[in-house]
Parts: structure tokens; C-alpha cells; sequence
């Protein structure tokens, strides 16, 4: 996993709790050396190890540790990727173009790093799935980034995330569709 992911999670556990919060999960998880830096690829064990502590330190689950990582994420990414994005999108636009541009971009200039292949059918202006297909099993984290898309959107209260499968598949469903308002 690219080391950018890292550095995210550690902004996130240190804006939602504390620095101390995160050299815990660090130590908790056996990584209490790692320094992560953001143009390095990093065992996807060390994810694993990292949510799974912190999951036992919130008593909140793997998967909803995942989509509020996945929300939390969009802004930083929307940013790397700026360059890559059509003004003109809306949610499910940007969505739809995803494989395309950003993942992508991502392969090109990392070839030791692999994003999931997203495969998005439009039904509709106002419809698509989305298969996403990893080893890694994070498709909450799918799906918390979907829903962060639609924040970043200002659509997050008209657009229904709605995963058809089990999270944590290798093979996930997403069913988004913008809802009349």
C-alpha cells in the first residue's frame, strides 16, 4: 500500500484523537519504528495490523474504521488529482472516470502500486454500480470514499451508497444512485 495512504491515516487518528492516540496503535500494532513516507509502498499487513488495533482500541469495526477512513481521505485525493478532474463532474461522474484518470495515473507513476480495479456500469444519469475488485478486501473503504465523493460533491444528502455484497469480499458491489430531492 503506497505510503500517502499512511501518512493520511496518521492525520486522521491524530486529528480524531491525539499524537499519543497513534504512537499507541503504532506500538499496539508492532510498528512502533515506522516512519512512513508518503513516495514509499508498504506492506498491506501493516494496514491490516493497524485498523485491527485500532478497531480494539474504539470498539468500532474493522469496516466502519474503513468507510470513515475512506471519507476522510477524499479531500487529499481530490487535491493530488486535481489536475485530472473535469470541473464540469458531479458525483457520479466523477465515479464513473475514476479507473480512468486517477487509478490510472496511480499505476503509471507507482508500477509496484496496485489501486483496485473499479469496473463502473451507468445505468442512468442518475444510476451506477460499481465492482470493485481487490485481494486487499477494503471495499468499505470503497465505499467510505464514494460517500466522501458526494461530500466533496455537496450531493451527500441526494446520493444513496449502498454496497449489494459483503465489505470485505474481494469482489464488492456498490449501487450509487442520486436521489430526487
Amino acid at each position: 500500500m503506497h505510503g500517502t495512504i499512511f501518512t493520511l491515516l496518521k492525520r486522521y487518528v491524530q486529528t480524531q484523537y491525539d499524537h499519543s492516540t497513534w504512537v499507541r496503535l503504532l506500538e499496539a500494532a508492532g510498528l512502533s519504528a515506522a516512519n512512513f513516507d508518503h513516495k514509499s509502498v508498504y506492506p498491506d499487513e501493516h494496514m491490516y495490523r493497524l485498523i485491527g488495533e485500532a478497531a480494539t482500541m474504539t470498539g468500532l469495526s474493522a469496516d466502519e474504521l474503513h468507510e470513515k477512513f475512506g471519507e476522510y481521505l477524499v479531500p487529499d485525493l481530490m487535491y493530488m488529482y486535481q489536475k485530472l478532474l473535469d470541473p464540469n463532474w458531479t458525483t457520479l461522474d466523477m465515479l464513473e472516470h475514476t479507473e480512468n484518470t486517477m487509478h490510472r495515473q496511480v499505476r503509471a507513476e507507482h508500477t509496484e502500486n496496485n489501486p483496485p480495479v473499479l469496473s463502473v456500469t451507468r445505468l442512468s444519469p442518475d444510476e451506477l454500480f460499481i465492482d470493485y475488485v481487490s485481494a486487499r478486501r477494503m471495499g468499505a473503504l470503497a465505499v467510505g470514499i464514494v460517500r466522501g465523493v458526494a461530500s466533496y460533491y455537496n450531493e451527500a444528502d441526494c446520493i444513496d451508497v449502498e454496497p449489494t455484497t459483503s465489505e470485505d469480499g474481494e469482489h464488492v458491489r456498490i449501487r450509487v444512485r442520486r436521489l430526487s430531492v
